[in-house]
């Protein structure tokens, strides 16, 4: 008990793994749309992207390639910056960047990925196979 009460980190590389995965898989679910015309349609009506026909695939495949880089662990922190950006436009530019109420959704992916480029994949990650210490 006295160790879960404590500030020190608890499972640290191991959560940050299941965290990074989850949220990966999450992106992977949003940009994965790229795919459907249908779904990519909707986007179109939006006021945000009248007269921009690629920015919401380049949206999309962003979203995707930040999910799948992510949900590997591979060059994590490159994934989480796609994210950052992709999300963070979408938090300020398309949304009205009202972060504490409407853009809420956008801004925590925002925040999550920050917290990838400041602690990097935790376990279960390629970059430690690719980038290990020697």
């Amino acid at each position: 008990m006295n160790k879960f009460l404590s500030a020190q980190p608890i499972w640290q590389h191991n959560g940050i793994a299941i965290v990074r995965i989850i949220v990966g898989v999450f992106m992977l679910y949003h940009g994965w749309e790229v795919f459907s015309a249908e779904k990519m349609k909707v986007y179109f009506d939006w006021e945000s992207f009248k007269g921009s026909i690629w920015l919401p695939y380049v949206g999309k495949a962003t979203e995707l390639v930040a999910g799948l880089l992510l949900t590997l662990g591979l060059f994590t922190r490159i994934g989480a910056l796609l994210m950052v950006g992709t999300l963070a436009y979408i938090a300020f530019f398309v949304g009205h960047g009202k972060v504490w109420y409407e853009d809420q959704h956008p801004f925590l992916f925002v925040l999550l990925g920050l917290v990838f480029v400041f602690t990097g994949p935790g376990n279960w990650a390629i970059d430690n196979l690719l980038f290990k210490k020697k």
